[in-house]
């Protein structure tokens, strides 16, 4: 059987053992005669794997004590909102915009009250992140907003700024539990599962306990963090097959040796395709360095009438999903946790032969 690889920027590719546990646990969950699908939420079944999920999580991300960890639905998206229902309280809030997601972050809190912009990259196409020195921050904000890494664009942060206070809210969806993070330094943390935690579905929000009660009367309970961290996430009921399998990916994780190891493999992988890129002169990726994402690799090819050629030999050779957002266009090839080495090794191969052939 020919060795896939799939490239996908989410839902993406999930660890085999992960998946082969789930398979072997589908009908049977422990000797319960239930699938996780089918269990209640408040059964003491579904509430252990919920117990230990979030053990592990904070295992993995070291998170304080003093900050919830929330299980919700809607994605990141849905975050857009509840972010300013939860923290904007009559204030103006910060945004800064490196890419297309922070961007859409912007167009959907306006409706909820005074958004700034406090830097942005988007005149230089969004190939970096505005130097920290530039940002036009409110003292005042209710919060700032950021996006650490763009799953679109391919940029991620490289440290944070001193906001001198003001809660620092990050949406970290394409590059959690990638690399070590001071979760100190943050009032809120979220992320959308479908890249390095688990499939669609849910998404994960870290908040600080002190931020729980600034919430406009107007937010709906469902949308309220204090209202779902009081209740375990379970004020509706939680995407529970999607918990399952984060949990699994947590226990592989910790297995890998957790965050600070898996970390290198994927500097080693971003490593191994930026310094091809670099040393091509058929392909090119255009972020500066600094800014370059471990996560999501964009490229084109200099002659980009070979773009359909170049992705049909890609997928005769089990290399899936490379093709870039419809927004930006080219190629992109997204090496999460779960992307062996030998991925980006059969990518360079292929890449190679190609120019060999159509140069």
């Amino acid at each position: 059987m020919k060795q896939i690889y799939n490239f996908s920027a989410g839902p993406a590719v999930l660890p085999k053992e992960v998946l082969q546990r789930a398979q072997a646990e589908m009908l049977d969950w422990h000797g319960s005669g239930m699938s996780v699908m089918e269990m209640s939420h408040r059964g003491k079944e579904f509430t252990s794997i919920l117990e230990k999920t979030e053990a592990d999580f904070r295992t993995l991300l070291n998170v304080p004590s003093q900050y919830k960890v929330l299980f919700l639905q809607g994605g990141a998206i849905a975050e857009n909102a509840m972010i300013p229902l939860n923290l904007l309280n009559g204030k103006s809030a910060d945004y800064v915009v490196t890419g297309a997601w922070s961007k859409r972050s912007v167009e959907d809190a306006r409706a909820y009250g005074e958004i700034r912009i406090a830097a942005t990259s988007e005149a230089s196409s969004f190939t970096e992140v505005p130097s920290f020195d530039t940002w036009q921050l409110n003292q005042d904000a209710a919060y700032v907003h950021i996006c650490t890494n763009e799953t679109i664009n391919g940029v991620e942060f490289d440290g944070i700024p001193n906001t001198h206070g003001v809660p620092i809210v990050a949406d970290m969806s394409s590059h959690i539990l990638s690399r070590p993070v001071d979760v100190s330094r943050y009032g809120v943390i979220y992320g959308g599962a479908q890249k390095n935690i688990g499939p669609a579905g849910l998404c994960i929000v870290v908040v600080r306990e002190d931020l729980l009660n600034q919430a406009s009367p107007l937010t709906p309970a469902v949308f309220s963090w204090k209202t779902q961290a009081d209740n375990q996430s379970m004020i509706n009921t939680p995407p529970t097959y999607s918990i399952y399998i984060a949990g699994l990916v947590f226990e592989w994780l910790l297995a890998q040796g957790g965050v600070a190891a898996i970390e290198q493999k994927n500097i080693a992988k971003a490593n191994l395709l930026y310094n091809y890129l670099d040393g091509s002169d058929f392909y090119y990726n255009n972020i500066q360095v600094a800014n370059r994402s471990r996560m999501n690799i964009p490229f084109r090819l200099r002659n980009e009438q070979l773009n359909d050629a170049f992705l049909k030999g890609a997928e005769a050779q089990g290399l899936l999903q490379l093709k870039g957002h419809r927004m930006v266009g080219g190629m992109r090839a997204s090496i999460y946790n779960a992307m062996p080495i030998e991925g980006v090794q059969a990518l360079i191969a292929y890449m190679t032969e190609f120019a060999k052939h159509n140069a």
